[in-house]
């Protein structure tokens, strides 16, 4: 009996998921809030709170988390990841010091402490690489001169994300100075190697991982990059990490063949996570940190237009191509619910999911509207001020507005 609740509940879900996919994609909106809300209508305090199916969730949901670090690294070889870093560190810092130190002074007002300030901090810094890429797609401006900039800033918040997860892991943990600062150094330690290896192996291990066919090639993947986010959690250094590394240390035809298998799966459990974030989370608390989480949303979302303007100017692009970079990173989702998912899970603050919820919900709706509309509003208002018809800012041509090539993987980022 208890076996066929748990599938008529997850077949359920499965197929509700797939409703709300097609009704976002008819209307070009992203999912995620969708199945948020999906998710607070059948959680605690819902509609129809699910009871069979929550482990089966909880065990799709840690899945999905590994998947969505897999794929991105899939994105990058460890030699784009080092040329990014080299060339566009400058451009991280000031991303680090405008989005994240917003949501830790926050935290700190609202007297939650400086352990869920470090985690709101996270919530309110990484853009949502997901939801950007859709509208960079939608809006026909992956060719566009100012794409190479908006690429770097999220590949720097990936690095970042390897090096942020072990502290936060540590922090929610509850672990002292001296086993979270051992905790840091076996991920940087880990990242350093597998970069190195990656470097000087790359072609090795894809050669060992890659099959002619695809059945094995997904299984080996698969088994591999979840055996390594299982290690990696064990040492307390975050599955997502061990995930992401798997996806570095991959590269070429393997990579791109990965990358073609497993994206219908880690759509699949990406929107199960979503579901399950949202389970957690009563609709009822959500209301008191709504005010909080939209002035959060809207200094936050200024910030960000703000980084990408600074990043954009110093790359030599003109100044409709830095306002169109600035709206275009605006967006937060999946990394922001994956953060906030691990202060939820340790019961750091009852009110930091559901304000994370909210906040995630406004931005990603907002996200397509700034990407789309910043650049001409600001025209109206600045108009006369900088020159913005400076030739070399169109579509289509190849190369950032100084000259410089794209850096390598930046169609294929586009294009996710």
């Amino acid at each position: 009996m208890h076996s066929a609740v748990l599938l008529i509940e997850f077949g359920s879900i499965i197929l509700g998921l797939g409703l709300l996919g097609r009704f976002a994609g008819r209307y070009r909106l992203s999912p995620i809030p969708l199945y948020l809300l999906a998710g607070l209508a059948f959680g605690e305090g819902g509609l129809l709170p699910l009871g069979a199916s929550e482990e089966f969730v909880a065990t799709g949901a840690e899945i999905g988390v590994i998947l969505l670090l897999l794929m991105l690294g899939l994105e990058y070889t460890a030699g784009d990841l080092v040329t990014n870093l080299k060339s566009h560190y400058p451009a991280g810092l000031v991303d680090c010091a405008f989005n994240a130190v917003p949501g830790a002074v926050a935290a700190l007002l609202l007297g939650w402490g400086p352990v869920a300030a470090v985690v709101l901090a996270g919530v309110t810094w990484i853009s949502s690489s997901g939801v950007i890429a859709k509208v960079l797609g939608d809006l026909g401006r992956v060719g566009n001169r100012e794409t190479p900039v908006i690429l770097s800033v999220l590949v720097l918040e990936d690095l970042a994300m390897a090096v942020y997860l072990p502290i936060v892991t540590a922090l929610v943990a509850g672990a002292g100075l001296m086993t979270g600062s051992i905790t840091l150094a076996v991920a940087l330690a880990a990242a350093g190697l597998v970069l190195f290896v990656a470097v000087r192996y790359g072609r090795l291990i894809s050669r060992f991982v890659s099959s002619d066919d695809p059945e094995k090639l997904l299984l080996v993947v698969l088994g591999l990059t979840i055996l390594v986010a299982g290690v990696a959690q064990q040492l307390q250094v975050s599955a997502a990490v061990g995930a992401f590394l798997v996806g570095i240390a991959l590269s070429g035809e393997v990579a791109e063949g990965a990358h073609t298998l497993l994206s219908p799966l880690r759509d699949l459990f990406a929107a199960v996570f979503f579901v399950f974030f949202g389970l957690h989370t009563d609709p009822a608390s959500i209301p008191p940190v709504l005010l909080p989480a939209l002035a959060l949303a809207l200094l936050t979302a200024v910030t960000k237009i703000a980084t990408g303007y600074w990043a954009a100017r110093r790359a030599g692009i003109s100044v409709k191509g830095r306002w169109r970079t600035g709206g275009a990173l605006v967006a937060r989702g999946e990394f922001s619910i994956v953060i906030a998912g691990l202060a939820v899970s340790a019961g750091i603050e009852p009110s930091l999911g559901p304000l994370a919820t909210a906040y995630v919900l406004i931005l990603v709706v907002l996200g397509p509207l700034t990407a789309r509309f910043t650049e001409p509003l600001a025209m109206r208002l600045f108009r006369g001020r900088g020159n913005p018809d400076r030739p070399g800012d169109s579509a289509g041509l190849p190369g950032g507005a100084d000259g410089t090539p794209r850096p390598a993987g930046a169609e294929a980022s586009v294009g996710d």
